[in-house]
């Protein structure tokens, strides 16, 4: 592992902010690659072991800003108009409703990406293939670590889950990837060589040190696969890490090398992911993204493959923002419990119908994607994250969808519309946020209250609608039941733009078809699309 020690160079406007900071890069190659033979074939010669028994994931909490509650100034407690985005597609992924599958680990992390012709779902540890016209898997699911069969270590070991399912537009390639949680740590990241999920995929193993990387999130960007994760010592936070890994070189199955920089305040970022035919303007840095009390913090990381020793990391640039109060926050909070299978040891605080279980909000981080757009006239990232819907004496109430967008990325940022979305007293929580290239905004998210069981639910705005409100809301899929023995829901969802006419908005969680003891879990996959857009293959 090389690592330099280089100081920052000063960028426009408040990314100035800690331009004096050294920075110090850990630069480390692939510890191991290969081309691995089709996917559908190892499915083929995949034979899991013996059926596990159903596990709660482990959650790693982040401290929340500190400070006191406070009301929130973007409230929006109403729709401005109907919505204009109807669903097109709407069928199960994977859960208690597929046929051979039983869940086997709560929650199930529910990721995925739609590409030319097919839609890759994740679920913590099994993904599948669906056929994005008529919502049939063309795969059969499988352990997500048969993406490394015959690959040898950690990757084909493990199966631990914390994916990512992306689709790399520009190039027509997916990427894949799922973390190890046991020494040595590492990021398992595969890059296919065809559109075809189901085909051939460059595979790699990253090593990540001797301590753990949490929560890994992608972005896609010109130069790199960009990735933040939130790094522990046992449950110790240490603060996070932002990374660079070089996209060419994995697009053509070369040695690859990884550009990383650890920082105590980074934690609970999210990178910039790049939607869109235009690329940001050359040689831009990928932008992760962070909040603080009243703030969104703004990090620029800037790789260079070719001279490592110019990587930077500078940051934060801190731009202020309306009030807000994280969800379920407390005024004497109790110390943070990082926790298995005990449901007693709890944060939870969503109701839903007909239990005294309570599910986690997981108001303590940015939500997935942080998505960019270039327009050519103005530069646009969209963001999201949870927060209290109101307060009450000492007490945050309910749970809304606070997002962002944030123009003039690489010169002076700025929050150009914000707004806390809460047309009413339900519950609203682990969103994920879009941009089309009509400049239109799509949030799919969660929804439950106290006589509500939890439902799939999206809305959105365009650019004609009153800056910082959406539209209504519509239901994707009425929740049959509610969650029992864990609170765990989530911890992050996915919507993703269809690169066949970069208008379609895809996005898929999870619901509970019938409460029951055991894990009980099904996920859903939609899509919808606003009337003012003009389809386009811009790839």
């Amino acid at each position: 592992m090389l690592v330099v020690a280089i100081v920052a160079a000063g960028l426009a406007g408040p990314l100035k902010a800690r331009e004096a900071a050294a920075q110090t890069v850990s630069v480390t190659t692939d510890i191991q690659h290969d081309v691995s033979p089709p996917l559908r074939t190892m499915v083929e010669a995949y034979r899991s072991e013996a059926p596990r028994p159903a596990r709660i994931m482990p959650l790693h909490r982040l401290p929340l800003p500190s400070g006191g509650l406070e009301q929130d100034g973007a409230l929006q407690s109403g729709p401005t108009t109907s919505l204009d985005a109807p669903i097109i597609m709407n069928f199960d992924g994977l859960g208690v409703n597929t046929s051979g599958f039983k869940p086997a680990s709560t929650p199930p992390d529910t990721t995925g990406a739609v590409g030319a012709t097919q839609y890759v779902q994740w679920v913590n540890t099994s993904l599948t293939v669906f056929n994005k016209s008529t919502g049939a898997m063309v795969m059969s699911q499988v352990d997500g670590n048969a993406l490394w069969l015959g690959f040898g270590g950690g990757c084909e070991a493990r199966n631990d889950g914390d994916p990512i399912a992306q689709y790399d537009k520009v190039a027509g390639r997916w990427v894949l990837s799922q973390f190890t949680d046991a020494s040595p740590y590492l990021e398992c990241v595969a890059v296919s060589t065809t559109s075809d999920a189901t085909g051939t995929y460059y595979r790699y193993a990253f090593a990540m040190g001797s301590n753990f990387a949490d929560y890994p999130h992608m972005g896609v960007w010109p130069d790199g696969y960009y990735f933040s994760f939130n790094m522990f010592n046992g449950n110790t936070l240490l603060g996070g890490r932002a990374c660079a890994f070089n996209r060419s070189a994995m697009l053509t199955g070369a040695t690859a090398t990884s550009e990383c920089f650890d920082d105590p305040k980074l934690f609970g970022a999210v990178p910039s992911d790049w939607d869109g035919a235009t690329a940001p303007p050359t040689g831009s840095s990928n932008y992760f993204i962070t909040y603080g009390s009243n703030l969104l913090n703004i990090w620029s990381l800037h790789a260079d493959f070719t001279t490592p020793a110019n990587a930077r990391l500078t940051g934060p640039a801190a731009l202020s923002v309306d009030s807000f109060t994280p969800a379920c926050k407390e005024v004497e909070p109790k110390p943070i419990k990082h926790h298995d299978t005990d449901p007693d040891d709890s944060p939870g605080c969503v109701p839903q119908s007909g239990v005294s279980m309570k599910l986690d909000e997981i108001s303590d981080r940015m939500m997935y994607r942080a998505a960019y757009r270039n327009f050519g006239d103005h530069e646009a990232l969209v963001a999201t994250h949870t927060v209290a819907r109101a307060i009450k004496g000492k007490k945050a109430i309910g749970a809304a969808l606070r997002w962002y967008e944030i123009r003039a990325l690489s010169t002076t940022p700025a929050v150009y519309q914000q707004g806390t979305y809460a047309p009413d007293t339900k519950w609203r929580w682990m969103g994920s946020i879009g941009m089309d290239s009509a400049g239109n905004i799509g949030i799919g998210y969660s929804l439950s209250g106290a006589g509500l069981h939890p439902n799939v639910a999206y809305t959105g705005r365009t650019p004609d609608d009153l800056a910082g409100t959406m539209e209504s809301e519509e239901i994707i899929m009425d929740g049959g039941g509610s969650q029992r023995g864990t609170e765990r829901w989530g911890d992050y969802s996915a919507l993703s733009i269809d690169p066949s006419d970069d208008c379609t908005f895809w996005y898929t969680t999870e619901y509970i078809p019938e409460t029951a003891k055991a894990a009980s879990w099904q996920t859903r996959i939609a899509s919808f699309k606003f009337s003012n857009c003009t389809a386009t293959s811009p790839y």
